[in-house]
């Protein structure tokens, strides 16, 4: 342990911090009750004695320690080493910071790789005013006034550290960020935190200005104490005894800013409401109607009617322009998050199949959306079960032996809310036949990934209903007995694919097997283009029609590697599995396998982009359009509520300007959405997680008593 001493000063400095009760938090985002935000600019720093920081933190999923970020001083900055893994993956980094006498940074270097293996030799240099830097995206430099602060585009979460204290001394709270954005930094809470034998006095701050959602972080004085999210969160060692409180708090903190974000955004008419000259898709015809009127009363379709029907006197009236009114969309595979609750709202959205998660989180989400306190989607939930290993993911219920694994499914049919379970890598393949008889017995389907020393025949065999990532079977066809797919090696692998014949008989029996049974297969199109086709410098292929939209921090990732691309032959081959999956997945639909559109990446843009890459395999956008919405209502047993607008139906729809039945793109510009009968403009959502929006907002009349 060591004083906190800013590089070049010898002096010590501190803040004073005040105890108080714990406020409350969230999970992929970050930010606050606008009520309890101060800025940090003027804080007192002379009263409070010298505070010691850790030079050991631990990393923590759900409260189990799954990395370490350890912090060495210089005379003139820090030394970092970060590492984690979880569900067999995570990034190895090491870090060099050097500062001037200011707290900047002047030099920084980043070497390791990613999560998903992108190699990762980042560096920064600033000098006479001159700012230059290498990261996955390419070189850049800017001349750039003094007080520029670099966000480094793969580090540690030490650089909010580095920061924080930049902005403690800044005078307005506010430091330019290189390459692009700004920082800010605003006090939500303070708190004390104890490890049983020493309490410290932490100010809790929301760091934003280059992402979507800001970071919680804790400070005990100039001291980094931790950052803290719903299920994620790294604190100095031997404070772990406070991450399941510090998660409830993250989690708090983020309802609180969640709730001010609907508050906002949420047109609660508390009226019935007509949408006037719509054309509207038909799913079950697959057409797009002539204009038309719709008009909801509460949280279903009452009346549909000829464009110019006349308007109840108590009705507000949102002109769609001509536009085309759709079912709303079914994202099939999400894990979902507060963020994604909003945008996949945004991006028409309106219902969801969670596919494994914190069953608490989740249980507290699905409610504030269903109460009206948060926007979102249906959320159909599914069982995460996972067998104990070094490799095991920490979502849902993780069991040791076949009994604690058939217990694991009847917890959740008792539970009453998920209409399947998950069955996932680390599960021992002799348990899955216990495990889906105890479904059938209790009326739940089951899905899932094949378990590591297996392969997707032995899993058709025991009775999946639905098989989850293409990869996932067609890795059964290249691997050697032995190799352990809890690993990277589930991805790359993929870059075997391309030696494989697809007539063969392996590949043609797993596809006649799957058709035969009806099993349905989960594809995640989309996260395996991601995989497969990004590349350092270039903008990967799926976010080409909205990159520019994003914030600085996706930007920059949208224009990276996930893969370590390290020759020639790596690209052709990651190119060649793609090329692989597409055609595989042509013949499994030509067999009559059932598709389900997932992501695995949020949803939101990525699911527009999903269901864009269907239409590479034969799918036509009216096709795609009806399978998205009625299709996956049916799928799901819903289709009586759900996925038609029809009257009687519930309100859940989204408008489009153009005519997506005649290009998909169309749905990337969403005029309105309605969401149980409430209605949402998404040109207000997005700048709240700083995205620039693509439409205009309909215009909209006030009732006419």
């Amino acid at each position: 342990m060591r004083l906190w001493q800013k590089a070049g000063v010898a002096s010590v400095l501190v803040l004073a911090l005040a105890a108080c009760s714990p406020q409350q938090a969230d999970e992929d985002s970050t930010a606050t009750d606008t009520a309890v935000m101060e800025e940090t600019a003027g804080t007192d720093t002379e009263t409070m004695a010298a505070v010691e920081e850790a030079e050991v933190f631990t990393v923590l999923v759900g409260g189990t320690a799954i990395g370490a970020m350890e912090v060495a001083t210089s005379d003139d900055g820090y030394t970092i080493e970060f590492e984690f893994r979880n569900n067999g993956r995570g990034p190895t980094l090491s870090e060099t910071v050097t500062l001037n006498a200011n707290g900047l940074p002047i030099g920084w270097s980043v070497e390791g790789n990613t999560t998903f293996g992108n190699a990762v030799a980042e560096s920064f240099e600033f000098a006479d005013s001159q700012a230059s830097w290498t990261d996955a995206t390419g070189t850049g430099e800017a001349v750039v006034e003094d007080g520029a602060f670099y966000v480094p585009q793969n580090a540690s979460p030490y650089w909010l550290a580095i920061a924080a204290r930049a902005l403690m001394d800044d005078a307005d709270g506010v430091l330019q960020a290189v390459p692009g954005g700004e920082l800010r930094m605003s006090e939500i809470d303070r708190l004390e935190v104890s490890n049983g034998s020493e309490t410290l006095d932490a100010i809790v701050f929301a760091m934003s200005g280059t992402s979507t959602n800001p970071t919680y972080f804790l400070m005990t004085g100039e001291a980094f104490f931790g950052i803290i999210t719903p299920g994620f969160a790294l604190l100095a060692e031997g404070f772990e005894g406070e991450d399941e409180r510090l998660r409830g708090l993250a989690a708090q903190y983020g309802a609180n800013r969640f709730a001010e974000i609907q508050s906002r955004v949420i047109r609660d008419y508390d009226a019935p409401v007509l949408i006037r000259n719509v054309h509207i898709f038909d799913p079950e015809t697959e057409t797009r109607g002539e204009t038309a009127s719709v008009l909801v009363d509460g949280n279903r379709i009452s009346e549909i009617g000829a464009s110019d029907m006349a308007r109840p006197d108590n009705a507000v009236e949102i002109d769609g322009a001509g536009g085309t009114l759709l079912p709303g969309l079914f994202e099939m595979h999400g894990h979902m998050g507060e963020t994604a609750a909003f945008l996949n709202i945004a991006a028409g959205v309106t219902s969801l199949r969670d596919t494994g998660n914190n069953n608490e989180v989740l249980g507290a989400l699905v409610e504030r959306i269903e109460n009206g306190e948060l926007a979102g989607p249906r959320i159909h939930r599914s069982g995460f079960i996972e067998g104990r290993s070094p490799f095991n993911s920490n979502n849902g219920i993780i069991v040791e032996t076949e009994e604690e694994a058939v217990a694991a499914v009847h917890t959740y049919a008792d539970a009453g809310v998920f209409h399947q379970i998950k069955i996932y890598n680390s599960i021992n393949p002799a348990w899955v036949p216990a495990m889906i008889a105890a479904a059938r017995e209790r009326g739940l389907r089951v899905s899932g990934h094949v378990p590591a020393f297996t392969n997707a025949d032995a899993m058709i065999e025991a009775g999946y209903d639905e098989m989850t990532h293409i990869n996932q079977i067609m890795l059964g066809w290249v691997l050697e007995e032995g190799e352990d797919t809890r690993t990277l090696l589930r991805l790359t692998a993929l870059r075997r694919l391309p030696a494989l014949d697809l007539q063969s008989e392996a590949v043609q029996s797993t596809i006649s097997e799957m058709a035969e049974r009806g099993i349905a297969l989960d594809p995640t199109f989309a996260i395996h283009e991601a995989l497969l086709l990004s590349r350092n410098g270039e903008i990967s292929p799926g976010t080409v029609d909205y990159v520019d939209h994003l914030p600085v921090d996706a930007q920059r990732q949208a224009r990276s590697a996930w893969a370590d691309i390290a020759t020639p032959e790596d690209d052709a081959n990651y190119r060649g599995a793609f090329d692989q999956i597409t055609e595989t997945l042509r013949m499994m639909r030509e067999a009559g396998i059932q598709l389900v559109p997932g992501t695995d990446l949020g949803g939101s843009f990525t699911f527009h982009r999903e269901l864009e890459l269907y239409q590479t395999i034969g799918m036509t956008p009216p096709e795609i359009l009806s399978w998205a919405s009625h299709g996956m209502a049916e799928y799901l047993g819903v289709g009586d509520e759900v996925g038609l607008i029809r009257e009687g139906y519930l309100a859940d729809f989204f408008l489009v300007p153009g005519d997506p039945t005649q290009d998909l793109r169309d749905i990337k510009t969403i005029a309105m959405v309605m969401a149980d009968g409430r209605v949402y403009f998404p040109t207000e959502i997005y700048p709240e997680f700083g995205i620039r929006p693509f439409t205009e907002v309909p215009n909209v009349i006030e009732p006419l008593q």
